[in-house]
């Protein structure tokens, strides 16, 4: 009775909270019982009894009965494939609506039934014709048109759900269901603006929804839209003081954007109201690591081992901490804890191998990531450094030979034909550079990096610059804040000779990374040859004070002296 209460329950509830109370015109009425003093009624009273009583089994025997002395009253079929699938016989429940529709094909509670039924059991595909069939018999039938859409969804045939609940919409335009799943949806089609919208248009509908929110703050950090995302996560904040959940994310957020204050002020939060929060403490280590404070870290760190002394996390955090402070003995006594098992372990392996390479030992270095390999053969990461350790050697057959052994392994690796191409390019070989990063493309076609490596060597060769420009704006939907990227845009608009817009773009580049002298170099560049030599010298001189080993630099700046 419970099991079957509670279903019941929850799709009411569903119902209720999406569709609203108009559609209840359009449905049909649940028809009346007929109970007559004996026969089909009498049976019927008794499967009620059994309901009431807990006791499924003799419930559906009877309600069984019911129907077989009255064939009419279809609508039992209902009530006993509802009673067969609370106690899990689905294939019962499915096969009985099945067999009543060959009788009664158009009954659209008998098919929603049965769409719910495939749903449960994870036949998505079935139910989605159902679903359909019911939406056939009745276009406006708000709750055949959601769940058309989440099955849709489920089986990634988004642009399908999308026209479902664009058409629900249609009906509905207030439905606040309709447009949270029509978001969800388009952010799986990369659509972001219009998912944004779609959110927007939730929250206006209930502008207290904190998981709301968090789903619109994380469509931000998908896009890189960091500041955005801290923006919405203060705003829960401020509803709920106490959400742990939202203070860690918005804690790491500002300790990714170097806001280390704030940070540091999230992680306390936490602790004020939950002093034995593990992860707030050891966020506040890896803080301390973050801004340099490698004694303090270390202080934080290994009280919480001692607690924990098999913690993977921990234990990387505190070599890192170690390793970054100078004592490699420690450092690598620690990481070295970490098995193969751990999630952190290609992780370590990669500091490991960067530690010995910094004192020097890079044959050994070579040696740990060649071990580690053995024991994850399928760690892209693993073989991407150690090609960068013979790259850094100038061993180039070497690492090439590396990355193609990964992808023997991993034939689809983004990470590894990346790094072939970034390969390629360092040996001044610029087709096969280019062919290994629209390899990455065909994986990924979002892939910001590859488009931006792209769109960038072309434009500094002066190549397609049409689609090199399209490319980097293309990685700048998906990380819009990127300096990098904004720089590759004004090299290509400067390279397109539309000096006035490259200039906004170089500036906003050198705004945000202001310590890369490259940059700078570039924004000088693009003043010189719009003539604006004062501010082109002004320019260089800012690069070389960053650079001034740069001898090409050098002259470009001795060039423009008393200009």
């Amino acid at each position: 009775m419970k099991i079957i209460f509670h279903a019941i329950f929850l799709l009411m509830f569903l119902f209720t909270a999406v569709f609203s109370p108009a559609e209840a015109k359009d449905a049909a009425a649940p028809p009346v019982p007929k109970i007559s003093t004996g026969g089909a009624g009498f049976h019927y009273s008794l499967s009620v009894l059994y309901t009431l009583s807990d006791k499924p089994d003799e419930a559906i025997r009877e309600l069984e009965e019911t129907l077989r002395l009255d064939s009419s009253a279809v609508w039992l079929t209902k009530d006993i494939a509802s009673l067969y699938m609370a106690k899990g016989d689905a294939d019962k429940a499915i096969g009985l609506c099945l067999q009543a529709l060959k009788d009664h094909p158009d009954d659209v509670d008998i098919r929603m039934l049965l769409g719910s039924f495939f749903m449960s059991s994870g036949k998505y595909e079935a139910a989605s014709g159902e679903y359909k069939r019911v939406v056939e018999l009745n276009p406006k039938n708000t709750g055949a048109l959601f769940y058309l859409g989440l099955n849709l969804a489920e089986i990634k045939k988004f642009a399908e759900a999308e026209t479902s609940f664009r058409k629900l919409l249609k009906v509905e335009p207030e439905n606040f269901m309709g447009h949270f799943y029509l978001a969800k949806v388009l952010a799986e089609m990369k659509r972001y603006d219009e998912a944004e919208s779609e959110f927007k248009k939730v929250l206006a509908l209930n502008p207290k929804s904190e998981s709301i929110m968090i789903d619109l703050a994380m469509l931000y950090e998908k896009q890189g839209k960091m500041l955005s995302a801290i923006e919405i996560y203060r705003k829960i904040v401020d509803l709920s003081p106490h959400n742990v959940r939202v203070l860690l994310k918005l804690g790491h957020l500002y300790l990714q954007q170097e806001q280390y204050d704030d940070a540091q002020s999230a992680f306390t939060a936490i602790l004020k109201f939950d002093p034995a929060n593990r992860e707030a403490q050891t966020a506040l280590g890896l803080l301390a690591l973050e801004q340099g404070n490698h004694e303090q870290a270390i202080a934080k760190l290994v009280p919480l081992l001692k607690e924990s002394p098999t913690d993977s996390s921990l234990l990387y955090l505190l070599g890192a901490a170690y390793g970054e402070s100078g004592d490699y003995r420690k450092a690598i006594e620690t990481m070295e804890k970490i098995p193969p098992s751990s999630g952190q372990f290609i992780e370590t392996r990669i500091r490991l191998a960067a530690i010995l390479k910094k004192q020097g030992k890079t044959q050994k270095a070579i040696a740990s990531l060649k071990d580690a390999i053995k024991s994850k053969k399928d760690a892209s990461g693993l073989y991407a450094f150690l090609a960068s350790v013979y790259g850094d050697e100038q061993k180039y057959p070497e690492a090439e030979a590396v990355l193609r052994e990964g992808m023997e392994v991993n034939p689809a690796s983004t990470e590894l034909y990346f790094n072939l191409g970034v390969l390629f390019e360092k040996t001044n070989r610029f087709e096969e550079s280019i062919k290994a990063m629209r390899k990455v493309l065909e994986f990924d076609p979002d892939h910001p990096e590859a488009l931006n490596f792209i769109g960038y060597m072309y434009a500094d060769r002066g190549l397609n610059l049409d689609e090199a420009e399209q490319m980097i704006r293309r990685a700048l939907v998906l990380r819009p804040q990127n300096g990098y990227m904004i720089d590759s845009l004004g090299w290509v608009l400067f390279r397109k000779n539309q000096f006035a817009e490259a200039i906004r773009y170089l500036k906003e580049a050198a705004s945000l990374l202001p310590e890369d002298a490259a940059i700078i170099e570039h924004l000088g560049d693009v003043y010189l040859q719009s003539g604006a030599i004062p501010e082109a010298a002004e320019t260089y001189k800012k690069a070389l004070q960053l650079n001034p080993g740069d001898e090409k630099l050098k002259q470009k700046a001795a060039d423009l002296k008393g200009k």
